[in-house]
């Protein structure tokens, strides 16, 4: 019915912490390759790598010293031919991450561009300072700090939106589109499938002129989402993705609805999806970093606006940028395994190509991290200094960064209780998350009711059923605690009901039973604690004039609470081995 790429579940991989061969420490292609058979096994059809290019990682690969070359802590051009080979003759296909904002300053047109009258000049953006010796405009970056670094070399400043090491490209010089068209070229004739586009609405920037004054990332309305980044991807699209069958999906950075139907409308012919992050901020103040309460209404709430409004949606719980979900919207304690088993369901039953990032199918956790000794990410530090310098007493900013530091999910893939958690013999890059004895995919590989098998059903069902595919979303109803919508198809409804918490609520529904991550085998309108439904019921087309099909009751107001919601039960029922270990749809 859609494209290959709506068909298919996508697999994020983070090269470094994936599968190490060589006992350094960091992952590598040849790992990957080795895996291959794993990741056919769960299901998936795509995997996106996280950049694999040469790099002097200031950013773990997001500052790019050569486009065509791979990092040889990964492996070789060689080993990433074969991965293409080994990766389709499985039938997987490989998406690339293109990383255009910006280069490394490392990067040969960089060093290049020093020279004021090197012909790489304008491939930056360079100006000179203010009269006063300051930077030319009042820009912050999202990495907290100036988006100005004075080059003694030759006398100006450059502009970085991210790392001082990571200098943002010019695209008012059209020899720099130019180079990114020969970029994706090179990719994709090798045996590429398309493109994750990183920060992908902020390459053009409009004007330099001062930002308006805000706590963070001065000066984003002079360069997020404006014509002359759409008028690029039209281009690339135009000159290069029609010619191969391919697709991309963006990031986007504070992008709003309206922002991301013109970035992935299919009439516009520039990407075909784009990751936002409004899902993952319902319990976020300002930032990430600054927590409230979470509350499932909020939830659908913002599901049912993306559902309803882009044609088709990147779907994600998880990435590298991201905590743990099951550390964030879950319960990484006593429900652990039940609450990965309801996120699994939410994230495979909602409209649009659903991508699973490595380690998330085992219900991977958050890090056990002790301070900020441990972590290698750079952005947390920068948020360490900012919110130092606004006074946040150390131990709450600690407590901050320790939940949503990006490195909670970069720690390595745990493969097995073995030393190194089968990840690497070596000593690894960065810690290894000290549950690895009891949480790790060989555990599950034989476990019929383990997160893993759990996974392994939910995508098959999803792969047999075009209704979770492609049917119609709408919201049913939900509270502080329950969320429940629908998918329909032609003669069929799916209803999920999903509850975000410990305590047993009330949800009425009616239909088979699909799915239930609690081994419900008949529902009777309550959930157990943190239980996933999947029912199934034929929908009864109405004649003009009848009554419309209510078979599922009057559809509520997204924040209306049933009746009889739960919210007086007693105590927490406590899981039995049984309930958070079954559940096969």
């Amino acid at each position: 019915m859609g494209a290959w790429w709506q068909d298919r579940v996508a697999y994020q991989i983070y090269p470094r912490s994936f599968q190490d061969t060589n006992g350094d420490g960091f992952g590598d292609l040849p790992g990957i390759i080795a895996r291959l058979d794993d990741l056919q096994a769960l299901g998936v059809g795509i995997l996106w790598l996280s950049p694999v290019y040469r790099s002097p990682d200031a950013d773990n690969g997001y500052d790019i010293s050569d486009y065509r070359d791979i990092n040889p802590k990964f492996g070789t051009l060689e080993d990433m031919d074969r991965l293409f080979a080994e990766a389709a003759r499985r039938d997987i296909r490989v998406i690339m991450d293109l990383v255009v904002n910006h280069t490394s300053d490392e990067h040969a047109w960089f060093q290049q561009s020093r020279d004021p009258h090197s012909p790489y000049r304008d491939y930056y953006i360079w100006r000179p300072a203010k009269p006063d010796g300051s930077p030319p405009n009042n820009w912050t970056g999202f990495f907290m700090g100036s988006a100005w670094t004075l080059d003694e070399a030759s006398g100006e400043y450059y502009l970085h939106l991210f790392d001082k090491k990571q200098p943002d490209l010019n695209y008012h010089n059209p020899k720099v589109i130019e180079e990114v068209k020969a970029i994706m070229r090179f990719w994709l004739d090798r045996g590429a499938s398309g493109f994750r586009c990183d920060v992908i609405n902020v390459l053009y920037k409009a004007t330099l002129d001062d930002g308006e004054k805000r706590l963070a990332v001065q000066g984003v309305e002079h360069y997020k989402s404006q014509p002359g980044t759409h008028a690029i991807l039209r281009e690339l699209r135009r000159d290069v993705l029609d010619h191969y069958d391919c697709f991309t999906v963006g990031e986007t950075v504070m992008v709003n609805l309206a922002e991301a139907k013109e970035l992935c409308d299919p009439e516009r012919r520039e990407l075909d999806m784009v990751f936002y992050f409004d899902h993952l901020e319902v319990d976020r103040r300002v930032s990430r970093f600054v927590p409230k309460r979470f509350r499932a209404d909020r939830l659908l709430k913002v599901y049912a606006k993306w559902q309803q409004g882009l044609f088709w949606n990147a779907l994600y719980l998880e990435n590298h940028d991201q905590p743990r979900i099951v550390s964030h919207y879950g319960d990484d304690g006593v429900w652990r395994e039940r609450s990965a088993k309801l996120l699994a369901t939410l994230l495979l039953t909602l409209r649009g190509t659903p991508f699973i990032y490595q380690g998330q199918e085992i219900g991977m956790t958050n890090f056990d991290f002790q301070g900020m000794d441990e972590l290698r990410d750079v952005e947390s530090f920068n948020i360490d200094r900012l919110l130092q310098s606004k006074r946040v007493p150390r131990r709450l900013r600690w407590r901050w960064i320790r939940k949503s530091s990006r490195d909670n999910a970069r720690t390595p893939m745990q493969w097995s209780d073995a030393p190194g958690a089968g990840f690497t013999t070596g000593k690894p890059w960065i810690g290894i998350n000290g549950n690895y004895h009891r949480l790790n995919y060989e555990t599950q590989r034989g476990d019929e009711t383990s997160v893993l098998h759990f996974y392994r059903r939910m995508i098959a069902l999803r792969a047999g059923s075009e209704t979770l595919k492609y049917g119609a979303f709408a919201p049913l109803f939900a509270n502080r605690r329950v969320m429940a919508y629908t998918r329909t198809l032609n003669d069929e409804r799916l209803t999920v009901l999903l509850n975000f918490s410990g305590t047993p609520a009330r949800a009425p529904a009616e239909g088979e039973v699909v799915v239930s991550n609690a081994g419900t085998a008949t529902y009777a309108g309550r959930l157990a604690p943190w239980e996933a439904v999947v029912l199934r019921r034929p929908v009864r087309h109405t004649e003009p004039g009848e009554p419309q099909d209510q078979a599922h009751g009057p559809a509520l107001p997204v924040n209306a609470a049933p009746e009889g919601d739960g919210r007086q039960a007693a105590a927490p029922a406590q899981p039995s081995a049984k309930a958070t270990g079954e559940g096969k749809p």
